[in-house]
C-alpha cells in the first residue's frame, strides 16, 4: 500500500509525463514589473489598470471611515447601508428587481446552482459551462443532464424528456471559446413556459456587450425573460466579487438556503467601492465600441487559413485551437520568446482535441501589437 506522500506524487508524476501539470506562471504581467505584453488576462477594458477608477475609488473610500475587513458574514455583522444601496443600484442598473453581492463569480454560480431544484427537478446546463457552474450541481439535489453545446435540438430532446421543473444554465459568452449563447432561440423555445427558467452566466458578457455594458442578455433585450444572470466584477469591471440579479424572492431565497453566501465573510467595503464606481466607468465611457474596433483589428489581420484554427469569436476571447498539448505549449513559448503575453490551454482544463493559445484582447493593447500578434500567428502557422 501506498503512502500518501507516494499516492499524491504518483498522480503529480503522471501529469507531468502526459503534459499537463499545472504550475504558477514565471512570467509577470503585473503593471508594476511587467515582462510581457498582456494578451492573457481577463482585463478586457483595462480597468483593473485605469488610473481614473484608481482616483474615483479612492476619493469615495477617503470619504468613509471604513473597518478594514467586513469581520463576519452579511447575515452576522458583516453587512452595510452601502452593499444594500449598491444592491439597489446593480438590479437597476441590469433591470432586474433585486441584486446580491457574492464574494466571487465562482462563489456565486456555486451557491445559485447548488440550492436551486429540488429532488424532483431537472437542472440541464450546456456542456462547456465553467467549472464553477458544474461544482455547484454536484451540489444540488436536483438531476443535473449536460446538453451538447449550443445546440438547441439536444436542449429541447433533453427538456421533453424532464422531470419537474426545469432550470435551463448557460453562459452568454463562453471563456475558452469566446462564442455566444443562442439566447433569443432559447427564449422564443421556453421562455412562456412557467415551469422552465433561464440561468444566464454574464461573466464574460459583462462590460462588453451592450451600450454601457450591460451584457449580452441586455443587449438583446431579455431581461425580463432570463430568471436569474450572475454578473462577475472579476474581469471586464477590473475589481473583485459578483452579484445575481433576478426576482425579489430569488434574493431572499439565497439568503436562506445558498451557502456560499451564508457562510462566508463579506466583501470589505473597498471591494464594493471598486464595484460601484466601475459601473460609474461603464455608464460614462463607449467602452464597448472601442474593443469592438480592437477585436475587428486582429481579427482582419488574420490570414483565412490561419482563422481556420480559430473558434467563431466576436468577443476579446479568441482561442487558437492546435491538437495536443506539446504542439500548443511549443507555439505559446515562440510567442512568448517574442514579448507576447499568451497561456496554452492544456487537457484536461480543455477536452482533448480541443487544446489551445486563448488569446485575451485588451482596450490598452496598442493596435501596433495586436497586428504584430496576428501576423506572427500566420507565420507559425505557415510553417505547420
Amino acid at each position: 500500500m501506498q503512502s500518501i506522500e507516494q499516492q499524491l506524487k504518483a498522480k503529480l508524476a503522471a501529469r507531468l509525463h502526459q503534459h499537463y501539470l499545472r504550475t504558477l506562471p514565471e512570467t509577470d504581467f503585473s503593471v508594476t514589473n511587467n515582462q510581457l505584453l498582456d494578451f492573457s488576462s481577463n482585463d478586457y477594458l483595462g480597468l483593473a489598470r485605469n488610473a481614473e477608477l484608481t482616483a474615483k475609488i479612492a476619493n469615495e473610500y477617503s470619504g468613509l471611515n471604513p473597518l478594514n475587513g467586513a469581520t463576519g458574514s452579511r447575515l452576522i455583522s458583516g453587512n452595510t447601508t452601502y452593499c444594500e444601496d449598491l444592491e439597489r443600484f446593480i438590479a437597476a442598473f441590469h433591470k432586474a428587481e433585486a441584486a446580491l453581492i457574492f464574494n466571487s463569480g465562482y462563489q456565486a454560480n456555486l451557491g445559485l446552482c447548488s440550492c436551486i431544484g429540488s429532488p424532483d427537478d431537472t437542472i440541464l446546463y450546456d456542456e462547456l459551462c465553467h467549472a464553477s457552474i458544474r461544482d455547484g450541481l454536484r451540489l444540488s439535489r436536483a438531476k443535473t443532464v449536460a446538453f451538447r453545446h449550443n445546440d438547441l435540438t439536444d436542449l429541447k430532446e433533453k427538456t421533453e424528456r424532464a422531470s419537474g421543473n426545469v432550470f435551463i444554465i448557460v453562459e452568454s459568452v463562453y471563456s475558452m471559446d469566446g462564442d455566444i449563447a443562442p439566447l433569443n432561440e432559447m427564449v422564443e423555445l421556453f421562455g412562456n413556459n412557467p415551469g422552465i427558467a433561464i440561468i444566464v452566466d454574464e461573466a464574460h458578457g459583462f462590460g462588453v456587450f451592450g451600450k454601457n455594458g450591460e451584457g449580452l442578455v441586455q443587449l438583446l433585450g431579455l431581461e425580463k425573460a432570463i430568471f436569474a444572470r450572475v454578473i462577475t466584477y472579476g474581469k471586464a469591471a477590473g475589481g473583485h466579487g459578483a452579484a445575481v440579479v433576478g426576482p425579489d424572492f430569488l434574493k431572499s431565497y439565497l439568503i436562506n438556503y445558498s451557502n456560499s453566501f451564508i457562510y462566508t465573510t463579506a466583501l470589505p467595503l473597498h471591494a464594493l467601492i471598486a464595484i460601484k464606481m466601475s459601473y460609474e466607468m461603464l455608464i460614462t465611457h463607449d467602452f464597448s465600441t472601442d474593443i469592438q474596433a480592437k477585436i475587428n483589428l486582429f481579427l482582419n489581420h488574420l490570414h483565412p487559413i490561419t482563422r481556420d484554427f480559430f473558434t467563431a469569436s466576436k468577443s476579446p476571447v479568441q482561442s487558437l485551437v492546435i491538437q495536443g498539448n506539446s504542439r500548443i505549449k511549443a507555439i505559446a513559448t515562440a510567442l512568448n520568446q517574442e514579448g507576447f503575453g499568451v497561456k496554452a490551454i492544456l487537457f484536461p482544463t480543455v477536452p482533448k482535441g480541443k487544446e489551445r493559445i486563448r488569446i485575451s484582447l485588451h482596450l490598452f493593447n496598442q493596435d501596433a501589437e495586436i497586428i504584430d500578434l496576428a501576423e506572427l500567428i500566420n507565420q507559425y502557422l505557415a510553417k505547420m
